[in-house]
């Protein structure tokens, strides 16, 4: 019978296991920071969804078709029809982008289309 130990028993853990990834350093300062909150010992900073943008009035203000729309601002057109259906919303950069188009429908096609 050998008296050598499973060497993975013995050895001491790397410093980098120790410290571990910046990921679970994140994550377990994440889950301390929640649970001060539950415990009333801290308040978590509060975030507002935007309202709502209404792609579909958008896009009957400037009179086009989905197709017209999408192929005109460069978007694609099953994603158009799921923001006017609801079933998803476009992100900031481009709801701001919208908000530019329905603003100024000119200024965007020249510019896109020069």
């Amino acid at each position: 019978m050998s008296k050598r130990k499973n060497s993975s028993v013995l050895r001491k853990p790397s410093k980098s296991v120790s410290k571990g990834t910046t990921f679970g350093r994140d994550l377990i300062a994440g889950a301390k920071e929640i649970l001060a909150h539950v415990e009333g010992r801290k308040r978590l900073k509060e975030y507002t969804l935007p309202a709502p943008i209404d792609v579909k009035g958008i896009r009957a203000k400037v009179g086009m078709s989905q197709t017209q729309f999408a192929e005109t601002f460069c978007l694609n057109r099953r994603t158009l029809q799921q923001w006017e259906q609801g079933k998803a919303s476009p992100d900031l950069a481009v709801r701001a982008y919208l908000t530019v188009i329905e603003r100024s429908p000119d200024l965007v096609k020249a510019a896109l289309h020069q």
